[in-house]
């Protein structure tokens, strides 16, 4: 079955940083579309980074871009989000997502972050990143 955890949350301060790390199983992932999404109460959940892991494609989200980095180490099923100069807008509930097997192969990275959820995603449970001022 398709499994996404997520490490690495935390309490920092302005201006630090924090790396999340998301441990996947289940799908091929070294083939696939898959991403960074976040959410706080009240607020849509949104896509912040996503690649797609044959060629290293990215995609930042206007907020982060400049700040976050995505990777993947796809002989350990492991996708990263470094994080760099957080802000406290940054504080929020962070998901790594995967779409459906039968698509992530053919998704962008553009495409997946930018679209709304579907009924078909994969989630993680969320680790919280808290950033104080």
């Amino acid at each position: 079955e398709v499994q996404l955890v997520e490490s690495g949350g935390g309490l920092v301060q302005a201006g630090e940083s924090l790396r999340l790390t998301c441990a996947a199983s289940g799908f091929t992932f070294g083939d696939y579309a898959i991403g960074w999404f976040r959410q706080v109460p009240g607020k849509e959940r949104e896509g912040i980074s996503c690649i797609h892991t044959s060629d290293g494609t990215t995609y930042y989200a206007n907020s982060v871009k400049g700040r976050f980095t995505i990777s993947s180490d796809n002989a350990k099923n492991t996708m990263y989000l470094q994080m760099d100069s957080l802000k406290p807008e940054d504080t929020a509930v962070y998901y790594c997502a995967a779409p459906s097997p039968v698509l992530g192969t053919y998704l962008s990275p553009r495409f997946y972050c930018t679209s709304p959820p579907g009924d078909y995603d994969y989630w993680g449970q969320g680790t919280q990143v808290t950033v104080s001022s």
